[in-house]
């Protein structure tokens, strides 16, 4: 006994299965009206860090998403603007009673950009090159991605159960699965250009998505075209160049200028101006995101929660907003966003409190503080704008209690690697939620399996109630019980601070006026299907 899913709020994935009629062709219906009128044109979108690579199992930075959503299309995708599932790959879905598979109904005469032919073996291919050891591809990982999400034990079997059907087989029942779908990591890949380019893939690209790969000059610029043969009749434009421009401030003159069309993380002292601007429109949205210090709870003395807790005292959050966010931040006290539901407002922050922070470290045995390094990312993020800004304003208060901090920076690439792999002591990082659910900032950052390298969980926490807390959250189905657990696992995780929660941030976009159809997306998505430049 099987239930028809076609359409679904993330929140309720796999809680309810109520058939729903799914107005076949949304997209395309929705863009047909006036569509020659809107066909053609190269859009340049500035952002202030190149990718880390192309193939989105192996990344999880937000610059190499931007080209992997280009390129690839996932069995199911999020709503443009929204965190609710709707089909891509696969035309419909069916749960079953126990929520221990989910069967896929894949659409026909789809094929990737080499001309080869979209078929459940792909979608099987795709995933199992993340999982099977045995896989003559499994070694071009590590897939990240897939192992913060533990989903090696959550995910049993992909099956081709035909070619245009393909079941996922449950070792457990996952109340996020279908969302988690939707995400990146989960980019349907051409098996036979796997086969052909191998490790060398993740430079070269090939999906069934609504821009071909072209070019990529390393930090410069990545060139796509427009997918002639794309199942959907919602792809506009000729040309999408991703510019790399890494301070701000030229990405705002490059736009006043016309060399660009669209801007990533504007600086928080140009964003009136740009409002000011007759010639460009700046879309806000409040970001589902945080940006964080992790305090390293593996190397001494971050593994002493008395330290942690100082360091969370000394710093004054309302600094750093008014010098960097402006009035697009505010102060972060939890792991989650407050737009996200379970966050737990209940909560105290640590306040701005010196003499506090000099006890505690004087309890935990540092009475005249310590010396260590400070990692601050090297591009910005919408959860972080100017983290070397942070950074020192951070040392500056840290040096108030006695803490002698070192900033420290590596290109992107190899700033991850090296989280990653826990080399840090402090390191600054955060998190755009990729499917509107709590779990994909909680596991993934911050669950003692995420902490094993490479880490998603890059404070190296291992709390076992926490980590049962969210692990119990994460199987069950009842929303409102799912919340409970969530509100409880978050007090636990203000009372360990393995983090310095930082900011959250409003997410701005500003853009030449003639750029239509551009969305911001909750889950930090950059998508140009649907875009046009108005003539």
């Amino acid at each position: 006994m099987k239930r028809s899913i076609m359409f679904l709020s993330v929140a309720l994935v796999l809680l309810l299965a109520v058939p729903m009629a799914f107005a076949g062709g949304e997209q395309e219906a929705a863009s047909s009206a006036g569509g020659d009128g809107k066909m053609g044109g190269t859009l340049v979108f500035a952002r202030s860090g190149d990718s880390v690579g192309l193939d989105p199992a192996r990344e999880t930075d937000g610059e190499s998403f931007y080209g992997a959503t280009a390129v690839f299309d996932n069995l199911v995708e999020f709503v443009p603007g929204k965190t609710e599932v709707r089909p891509a790959l696969a035309e419909s879905w069916e749960v079953a009673d126990d929520n221990l598979s989910v069967t896929f109904n894949l659409r026909k005469g789809v094929k990737f950009h080499d001309g080869t032919d979209f078929t459940a073996d792909a979608v099987v291919f795709t995933f199992e090159r993340q999982f099977k050891e045995d896989h003559p591809y499994y070694d071009l990982g590590p897939w990240k991605y897939w192992g913060y999400m533990d989903m090696s034990n959550i995910v049993d079997a992909v099956v081709a159960v035909d070619d245009y059907t393909v079941r996922f087989d449950l070792k457990k029942p996952e109340a996020p699965f279908l969302a988690n779908l939707a995400m990146d990591f989960a980019g349907i890949v051409s098996p036979a250009a796997v086969e052909k380019l191998g490790e060398d893939f993740k430079n070269n690209p090939v999906g069934t998505g609504p821009f071909k790969f072209v070019e990529w000059r390393k930090d410069d610029a990545i060139i796509f075209e427009r997918n002639e043969g794309y199942w959907a009749d919602d792809v506009y434009l000729d040309r999408l160049i991703l510019r790399v421009i890494p301070d701000a401030t030229a990405r705002w003159l490059a736009l006043q200028k016309g060399e660009v069309d669209v801007i990533d993380f504007p600086s928080a002292q140009d964003l009136q101006a740009m409002k000011n601007d007759p010639n460009v429109k700046v879309l806000q949205q409040e970001g589902l995101n945080v940006g964080y210090l992790a305090f390293n709870t593996s190397k001494k003395p971050f593994d002493n929660k008395l330290v942690r807790q100082a360091l969370n005292y000394a710093i004054n959050k309302e600094e750093i907003i008014t010098a960097v966010y402006g009035s697009a931040g505010t102060p972060a006290k939890n792991p989650l966003p407050p737009t996200m539901w379970s966050y737990n407002d209940d909560i105290k922050d640590y306040p701005y409190d010196p003499a506090k922070a000099k006890q505690l470290l004087a309890q935990a045995g540092f009475p005249n503080g310590f010396s260590t390094q400070l990692w601050a990312m090297p591009v910005a993020r919408p959860y972080n704008p100017n983290a070397r800004k942070i950074a020192e304003i951070m040392q500056a208060q840290f040096a108030e209690i006695g803490v002698d901090a070192e900033i420290v920076s590596y290109e992107w690439g190899t700033y991850l690697d090296k989280t990653d792999n826990l080399e840090h002591d402090m390191a600054m990082l955060g998190w755009t939620g990729d499917n509107g659910d709590p779990d994909n900032f909680l596991w993934v950052l911050l669950s003692a399996p995420a902490a094993e390298p490479p880490a998603g969980n890059i404070a190296a926490w291992k709390n076992a109630e926490f980590t049962a807390l969210i692990k119990e959250a994460k199987e069950t189905m009842d929303q409102a019980r799912r919340t409970e657990l969530y509100e409880k696992a978050q007090v636990v995780f203000k009372e360990e601070a393995p983090w310095l929660p930082i900011a959250h941030s409003v997410v701005s976009v500003p853009m030449k006026n003639s750029v239509q159809g551009f969305h911001i997306y909750p889950t930090g998505k950059r998508v140009f299907r649907g875009v046009w430049i108005e003539k």
